[in-house]
């Protein structure tokens, strides 16, 4: 996945990379059953990329640029139009016009292009198109150009909107049971039951460090050297597997001179995350032979955790009720002061320079509080006690005689 602000060069990195000799992926050990090398993907329906890679504008269906690589350009409105005129004639069909719930009537109802103000509903589709060719088996790496969509952390963060929007709307254990008395919900409950599956495979997917290899692309100018640490934080708070900055020395204006001490915090205690330079390109990089004289080799995924995807829980004290458990996690933060915990179930909201995203609790700490939380040495730091009202006690032993 290339990520980066817009005007970063996000584009042209992500068609250099993608063009460029993939003989070392995947990483040793993986099975390939590729029949191509390469697939470039672009979420952005008015990307100039097929003009610069020389290719006809087919979006949705794969066009070859070279013998090792295809490009895939993805309509957002399209897919989702699509998917929900599919959703809303099956809601019919199975509901036979029936309205079980008061929303099924009112989703049955709504025209394609209304819906694409559905929280996370658009970005999830997106998603789910570049999970499918992903595991289609068709290439050995597929490289991911996020620019085009706005802001890429809440793609990112798209299917768990859209998962915690269904439980709102019509909560698990609801659907289950209305599943169970009602057989005529069974298949609505089902096709609910899989959107949500979907979600959480995604999430999983796109912070998979064994798969996927996040790379951050910045300008050398003031913009990038500013927007830096805030990528990091959010990157470390969805878990994101970030492999490289690539610092494109062609965009954003001279280089600034703190850059490097930016560069320096961020790689000093953490090998995984490499540093790259793009040298700004003597003329405009405008087609397929200019692309292909930008040298950016991407690393390769590690399978080394990152942020919260390698969260640790210690019991540093106490025993039933009096027991407390420290949970930390490596977090940047740039602004401590815009540092925000809250609690929705078994979920830890936490808001990072005002990026929110929710981190799921390990098991034993569903049952606890918060009780104190810190920011030292570079982690974030949360320290947990038991819940009186559900923490499951020991029985009392009976006295003696």
């Amino acid at each position: 996945m290339v990520l980066g602000p817009g005007g970063a060069g996000v584009s042209v990195v992500a068609a250099a990379a993608a063009l460029r000799d993939d003989t070392a992926f995947p990483p040793a050990g993986l099975r390939l059953g590729a029949e191509r090398g390469t697939l470039l993907v672009s979420l952005d329906a008015r990307s100039y990329l097929p003009d610069r890679l020389g290719v006809l504008r087919v979006p949705g269906e794969p066009v070859a640029v070279t013998a090792g690589t295809d490009l895939l350009q993805l309509d957002p409105l399209t897919i989702l139009e699509g998917a929900w005129a599919d959703f809303t004639a099956a809601l019919t069909a199975v509901t036979g016009g029936r309205s079980f719930l008061p929303i099924v009537g009112t989703l049955a109802s709504v025209a394609p292009g209304e819906i694409a103000t559905l929280p996370g509903a658009q970005e999830f589709l997106l998603l789910r198109q570049i999970r499918a060719a992903a595991t289609a088996g068709r290439w050995r790496r597929v490289v991911v150009d996020l620019s085009g969509c706005g802001d890429p952390f809440s793609l990112l963060r798209a299917p768990t909107v859209l998962s915690s929007a269904l439980e709102r709307l019509w909560p698990r254990h609801a659907r289950l049971a209305e599943a169970a008395e009602k057989p005529a919900m069974a298949q609505l409950s089902a096709a609910v039951e899989g959107i949500d599956r979907d979600c959480q495979d995604l999430i999983e997917l796109f912070s998979d460090p064994h798969g996927v290899a996040a790379h951050l692309v910045i300008d050398a100018g003031d913009r990038g050297t500013r927007c830096l640490p805030d990528q990091i934080a959010s990157s470390d708070l969805m878990a994101l597997p970030v492999r490289s900055v690539v610092v494109n020395s062609g965009a954003g204006g001279p280089p600034r001179a703190d850059l490097g001490d930016v560069l320096d915090a961020l790689t000093s205690d953490d090998d995984s995350v490499e540093v790259l330079s793009v040298p700004a390109a003597p003329e405009p990089v405008d087609r397929l032979s200019r692309l292909r004289r930008v040298t950016v080799d991407l690393p390769c995924p590690t399978g080394r955790p990152r942020g919260s995807g390698a969260l640790t829980v210690t019991h540093v004290a106490g025993e039933d009720l009096d027991s407390v458990f420290e949970l930390a996690w490596k977090q940047g933060l740039p602004d401590p002061d815009r540092l925000a915990l809250g609690r929705s179930g078994d979920d830890l909201l936490v808001t990072v320079s005002g990026f929110r995203y929710p981190v799921r609790l390990p098991s034993v700490l569903r049952r606890c509080v918060v009780t104190d939380a810190d920011w030292r040495d570079g982690r974030l730091v949360l320290r947990f006690r038991p819940d009186a009202t559900v923490w499951p006690q020991r029985p009392m032993r009976p006295a003696s005689d």
